[in-house]
């Protein structure tokens, strides 16, 4: 039996319990006056670059900016169709209706990723862009999503806040489309203290157009260029992000060898269902979740005895009051629907400890022992 009785979800204030280091290289900025767009900024986007392999990371105020800026900057707008998955947080769907775009969704698959399978049915003379989403840190099969955009003339946009140092086929993720966009979110597994994004290409003028936007579309001092929105990475966060980054790969490892360490245990409980981990998947466990039988008692369980656990997401996204006006039903997409009822998220950061992973394994199941 473990000697640790509880388990806490947040690994926040472990990662942050001193953070007078940060606090001195902040002083270096506020002695600067350097508060818009300053050293660090540039900093940050050089590390940004180096460590995800990209030729242009351009910071701005949160992952979903990211995601809206970067449709910006592939044309996207009024009267276009947007195919996302179904099962995404709201911010996918928010970023496309904020550009005027119309999202079409897709079913998700059990790896919690868009079906490719399914996204040609849903491409119309509408169609602008497609939007994989890649949930929990995993990514869907991206070789498939390219060949279906260059078959239909389509553009390629990866919501990819959740997957700092994922791949697919060895290629991280932020390296797939015309564009993507990354997260920062204090929860994010490379995260700074409160919100933060980042958008990447490989395409120079998709990188000046982001760098116009992001920056109310000022060219220098004297002249705009284009109408653009006030979306600048803050300096102080950059500083954050910068004393975090040297840590993201052996954090991205970490949390790989813990969720191995939970697919190992949980695969033998009949009530757990892990999820397929394909061989050419490199998947960062943002969120570690399976399905589960008797899933709301479970959490419930898990929760009074001190083990911390959620849930990533009860109300699919399509049900939810904001998006009524898309016309979706119960049914409309089996499988999101089955993950909104049976998934849950168990605590899988770098900051974890075996004792408390294996409380975490053990009171699962007792849970299935006793009910």
């Amino acid at each position: 039996m473990s000697k640790i009785r509880k388990v806490r979800y947040s690994y926040l204030p472990q990662q942050f319990y001193d953070p007078n280091l940060i606090f001195k290289e902040m002083e270096k900025t506020v002695r600067r006056g350097d508060f818009t767009l300053g050293q660090a900024v540039d900093e940050f986007e050089k590390n940004f670059q180096n460590l995800l392999g990209v030729k242009h990371a351009i910071g701005v105020n949160s992952g979903t900016d990211a995601l809206k800026v970067g449709l910006n900057a592939l044309g996207v707008g009024y009267g276009d169709e947007v195919i996302t998955v179904a099962n995404t947080f709201v911010s996918t769907v928010g970023a496309i209706n904020e550009v005027g775009a119309t999202p079409v969704l897709v079913d998700c698959d059990e790896n919690f990723c868009i079906n490719v399978d399914n996204i040609e049915k849903a491409i119309t003379s509408k169609t602008k862009a497609l939007f994989p989403v890649h949930l929990t840190g995993a990514m869907p099969d991206m070789n498939k999503i390219k060949e279906i955009a260059n078959y239909h003339n389509l553009k390629i946009i990866e919501d990819a806040c959740q997957s700092i140092l994922a791949s697919f086929d060895g290629i991280n993720a932020g390296n797939w489309g015309d564009v993507a966009g990354f997260s920062m979110h204090p929860l994010k597994n490379l995260n700074v203290w409160g919100d933060g994004g980042v958008v990447v290409t490989n395409n120079d003028e998709l990188a000046e157009k982001v760098r116009l936007l992001r920056n109310n579309g000022i060219k220098n001092r004297d002249e705009v260029e284009i109408l653009g929105y006030n979306t600048r990475l803050d300096t102080i966060q950059a500083v954050v992000g910068n004393w975090l980054m040297p840590n993201a790969k052996e954090a991205s490892k970490q949390r790989i060898e813990n969720a191995a360490f939970y697919d190992a245990a949980l695969k033998d409980i009949p009530q757990i269902s892990v999820p397929y981990r394909p061989d050419n998947l490199r998947q960062v466990y943002h969120i570690y979740q399976v399905c589960a039988e008797n899933r709301d008692q479970c959490v419930e369980y898990c929760n009074e005895r001190g083990v911390e656990i959620k849930v990533h997401y009860p109300i699919p996204l399509y049900r939810q009051k904001a998006l009524a006006f898309l016309g979706h039903k119960l049914g409309d997409y089996p499988i999101a629907e089955r993950h909104s009822q049976e998934v849950m998220s168990l605590p899988v950061d770098q900051y974890i400890s075996k004792e408390e992973q294996a409380l975490t394994i053990e009171t699962v199941k007792d849970f299935y022992a006793t009910h």
